[in-house]
């Protein structure tokens, strides 16, 4: 039976995807994780929904305990992550509602800890490769079925993760623009370096909601307006999740 665990973006771990749903309380080496992990059963498999800020969303980017959420899930038995999110778009191509399937990442974060190895005391040297961040089988997945369902979506895609809470300055903006940078977000950068480590098939489905502050022709991005884009397109992003988890069944 294939475990696979979903760590929720903003609101989507408030929808229910499965059946006999419980409530576990998972302890870990590095503390408790963000949310009790909801287990059900869709299809042959099982599924772990941990709500990556809260089931209130009360816990901010910087203090998401992304060592206990990443280990929780282990524990679990999860050999795949799937992670959702909602980005700010960096490019024009990528459009309010777009789903975009990120192949690599720019860690800007400040304050996060963002590896399992805090000492070689014990274990030697270790350094984790990084240069294929998200997992290959994983991506194709969900391209090949965001193909079938004919959503807006974009195939790969540098996703930038800055430390938040607050949003970029427009000088700041431009800046990741000319780094390479196609979409800005919070929160997975340390979440995918994490999976990395502990060796899961990790991938994510961004949700564009805003142009961060880069187009001067355009409203800058708000808490508001992303949370209303998100509910817009939500479904998109909920039903691509049920096809590519019966298919990884």
């Amino acid at each position: 039976m294939k475990k696979i665990g979903l760590i929720g973006g903003s609101g989507l771990e408030k929808i229910s995807l499965f059946e006999n749903i419980q409530e576990i309380q998972v302890q870990t080496p590095y503390g408790d994780p963000s949310s009790p992990i909801i287990k059900g059963e869709f299809g042959s498999g099982e599924l772990y929904i941990l709500s990556r800020h809260g089931q209130e969303h009360s816990i901010t980017p910087t203090h998401v305990n992304n060592r206990a959420n990443i280990s929780a899930l282990k524990q679990l038995g999860c050999e795949y992550i799937l992670a959702t999110t909602a980005c700010g778009s960096l490019r024009e191509e990528i459009r309010r509602g777009d789903i975009v399937i990120p192949d690599q990442f720019i860690d800007f974060t400040k304050h996060r800890i963002n590896t399992f190895h805090d000492s070689f005391e014990q274990t030697g040297p270790i350094h984790a490769a990084m240069a294929e961040p998200f997992s290959k089988e994983l991506r194709e997945i969900l391209i090949s079925t965001a193909k079938e369902k004919g959503v807006n979506y974009h195939p790969k895609g540098t996703i930038i993760t800055i430390e938040g809470p607050r949003f970029s300055t427009r000088a700041e903006s431009i800046m990741f623009r000319l780094l390479g940078a196609d979409i800005i977000n919070m929160s997975i950068a340390p979440e995918a370096a994490l999976a990395n480590e502990a060796q899961l098939k990790y991938a994510v489905i961004a949700l564009s909601t805003d142009y961060d502050c880069w187009k001067i022709d355009e409203e800058s991005v708000t808490w508001d307006e992303i949370f209303r884009v998100f509910q817009e397109n939500v479904k998109h992003v909920t039903n691509l999740l049920v096809e590519v988890i019966q298919k990884i069944g």
